[in-house]
């Protein structure tokens, strides 16, 4: 077990576990929220703003911190960035909440969700063949709900609904991979 890899599994598994917690928090304390008919974000604005927007910022954090321990773990330029890439996303995504002006917000989540999938995809190249076949399968998963959600294509499940099917299939690779990292 190399001390790169735990400390960036750990810190990515922190991250996930924590953000996952919050949310839900949130999501039980913001006024008739619905997972099929509000987005995430709506969780950073007004009575659960404070809640929403620290944790994912410290989601965003731990990402960025683990970026430089996965560069020293695997070497890869391309996957550091797109970890890295990730992190400052959802960082901004607290920064900038829903209503922020110039679209930050929509910049940010959009720079978060895309980059997450890709990393997903591009770390089966350093990854052994189950653990590549299901990043791969994980990250087109999130992509493929990404292009649906641009589409506004639902598929009966809301906008909140298909907001979640671009996040969890990553936040499940994630939590593989920070598995796969501390056992390296």
């Amino acid at each position: 077990m190399s001390r790169e890899g735990l400390i960036a599994g750990l810190l990515i598994t922190v991250g996930i576990t924590q953000f996952m917690i919050f949310m839900i928090v949130a999501e039980a304390l913001y006024p008739n929220y619905s997972v099929a008919y509000n987005y995430i974000s709506d969780l950073g604005v007004g009575v659960t703003a404070h809640i929403f927007n620290t944790s994912i910022i410290f989601l965003g954090l731990t990402v960025v911190i683990a970026s430089f321990f996965i560069n020293r773990l695997f070497r890869s330029r391309v996957f550091t960035i797109t970890i890295l890439l990730t992190g400052v996303g959802a960082v901004g995504v607290g920064v900038f909440p829903e209503g922020s002006p110039y679209n930050l917000h929509f910049i940010m989540s959009a720079v978060t969700f895309i980059f997450a999938g890709i990393s997903a995809i591009v770390s089966s190249r350093l990854s052994p063949k189950h653990i590549a076949i299901l990043s791969i399968i994980l990250g087109a998963a999130s992509l493929t709900a990404l292009a649906l959600f641009t589409l506004e294509i639902y598929l009966g499940i809301g906008h909140g609904g298909m907001e979640r099917m671009i996040v969890y299939p990553v936040f499940s690779w994630a939590l593989m991979y920070s598995g796969y990292m501390m056992s390296r």
